[in-house]
């Protein structure tokens, strides 16, 4: 029996029980007290302008299939064009422009978009390269449309009173491509069908308990897209979404106070920023029920010094995944910060907590190589690290035209179905909870050991003077020579008795004794999206430098 599914069937249910409420609210300015203004949309008006939308697109020929690249920031004109998009069964090419403009024009041209629909800029952009476009049909603007032709937004808005009848569109039918940032390596486009999004809206919305008289500040765009199929008020931020760690906690606060927000993605970033600022200033947010932080590891600092600014039971969770599987692990900070906190400052890892709803994960042997099918000899014993790998309704099945990265990240089992690697090792404790020990492309193999990243930096984050620590290694593969990079929380004024103090702590702990190569470094480089992943790879470019190997 055929199964349709179709993101946009959630906003009509949610606009029949609340009509009235607000969907979306956005900062529009301030008043001459410095009050900020703010512009609004319901439920109703979101489903009737998607519909009028709809109607536009169909009649251009932006219909179910059509490949279709969509540059709109967050806000009223966003929602309205991606949930048009759904009711016709276009599919959405979504890339992150923080990841730069090279590497985007690279994924837009990758997804072969049939049409185009973005802001001026991003206009102003495809004039200015247009080789990466040459297989868009149809262009739209949002805003206003100057010399490069094609329709804008308001010209497509039909005016009708008719609902939109919605795509007929399975649970296996392509309903978005979303590109990874290629924070450790090349950029790929995430086949979403629209099966996958129903499993991620039903496990989110059971995993955290989200009732829909909740208000949510999305500090990440695309974990907006799910709010009004969640019932959820999307109060837009002010602020760059592209560079989270230079956000003005002021404003964030300002959001959260203005409008009794209740949920909050946050970014391990923004989460530290925000929460040195609260902690400074002594300011309480009481409406926060929860905050939910990911993108990259969340250490149990930032999270004590967040929590200062929580009232009651409102916890931060910190749910792990990736954009082809998320969330699928999670874990609250009470059980952080009572139990796993001390251990991970001992080099046993990051806790990330136990499977969410009906994720199923195993450890298996760490390999390079591709695997072509499931078996038990991959098994790892228990207490070792194995590499990650995760089967459930929301996990992605393949890539989009990109056959080499499907064998490396996927694995079919005996049933048909499809397991995804993570990319990440970790380890199993009797309790059921998962712990993160790093990357699997930055564990370090010399002559005699493997070290891994997040056990090892752990030590030297200990020290008082550190900010945070990167293991890298320098020289040819599983004959690596270990190499420690040490980014200071202030300027260090003697180096050499630093270094020393750092060498003599390696040496008291049999997960560090091994290196002897420590350097300092003023900033890390980090991913542009989340600003908290560590490019480890240019490190150990430089590492390798250092060492003249």
């Amino acid at each position: 029996m055929t199964t349709y599914a179709n993101i946009s069937l959630g906003l009509k249910k949610i606009q029949e029980k609340y009509p009235h409420k607000r969907a979306v609210v956005c900062p529009s300015g301030r008043d001459k007290n410095g009050r900020v203004l703010y512009s609004q949309m319901t439920f109703t008006q979101l489903e009737t302008e998607s519909d009028a939308l709809a109607f536009g697109l169909e009649k251009i020929g932006i219909i179910k299939g059509t490949r279709t690249i969509l540059m709109v920031p967050p806000g009223m004109e966003f929602f309205i064009t991606i949930f048009a998009m759904f009711k016709v069964g276009a599919v959405p090419v979504v890339v992150d422009p923080g990841m730069g403009i090279d590497r985007m024009l690279q994924c837009l041209e990758q997804g072969k978009p049939k049409a185009f629909i973005g802001i001026e800029k991003a206009h102003i952009l495809r004039k200015l390269k247009p080789g990466f476009f040459k297989s868009v049909k149809h262009w739209v603007t949002v805003g206003k449309r100057w010399f490069w032709g094609g329709y804008t937004l308001d010209q497509l808005m039909m005016q009708t009173d008719e609902p939109y009848p919605k795509a007929r569109t399975t649970r296996d039918e392509t309903a978005a491509i979303v590109f990874t940032t290629g924070s450790t390596g090349p950029a790929k486009g995430v086949v979403y069908t629209h099966g996958n999004f129903e499993a991620q809206i039903k496990q989110i919305q059971e995993h955290f308990q989200i009732d829909p008289d909740e208000i949510d500040l999305p500090t990440f765009p695309l974990f907006a897209l799910f709010d009004p199929i969640l019932g959820m008020t999307a109060v837009i931020p002010d602020m760059d979404p592209t560079k989270p760690a230079l956000v003005d906690p002021r404003k964030i606060i300002e959001a959260v106070e203005n409008h009794g927000v209740t949920n909050m993605f946050a970014s391990p970033a923004l989460l530290n920023r925000v929460g040195k600022f609260g902690k400074e200033n002594h300011i309480k947010l009481p409406s926060l029920r929860r905050v939910i932080s990911a993108g990259a590891p969340v250490t149990p600092a930032n999270i004590e010094q967040f929590s200062t600014l929580l009232s009651g039971h409102a916890q931060i969770h910190t749910p792990y995944g990736a954009t082809e599987a998320v969330p699928i692990i999670s874990i609250g900070s009470n059980e952080i910060l009572a139990e796993t906190k001390k251990l991970s400052e001992q080099g046993f890892g990051m806790c990330i907590g136990r499977p969410i709803c009906n994720t199923r994960v195993k450890l298996i042997k760490i390999s390079d190589d591709p695997i072509t099918q499931l078996h038990d000899k991959l098994k790892v014993p228990e207490n070792q690290v194995g590499e990650i790998i995760v089967k459930a309704g929301l996990v992605t099945e393949h890539y989009f035209n990109n056959r080499e990265a499907n064998l490396l990240a996927k694995i079919p089992d005996t049933d048909g179905k499809v397991w995804h690697r993570m990319g990440d090792l970790g380890w199993k404790d009797s309790k059921g909870r998962l712990w993160f020990c790093g990357r699997k492309n930055h564990r370090v193999i010399t002559q005699d050991e493997t070290l891994f990243t997040i056990p090892v930096e752990a030590i030297f984050n200990n020290h008082e003077k550190v900010f945070r620590s990167a293991l890298a290694g320098a020289g040819p593969r599983n004959m690596q020579t270990p190499v420690v990079f040490i980014e200071p929380c202030s300027k260090i004024s003697n180096k050499k008795v630093f270094i020393k103090e750092l060498l003599d702590l390696a040496k008291s702990n049999p997960l560090t004794a091994s290196i002897e190569h420590i350097f300092i470094e003023k900033a890390f480089p980090v991913d542009i999206r989340h600003n908290s992943k560590i490019f480890r790879e240019k490190l150990a470019v430089k590492a390798k430098r250092k060492l003249n190997l």
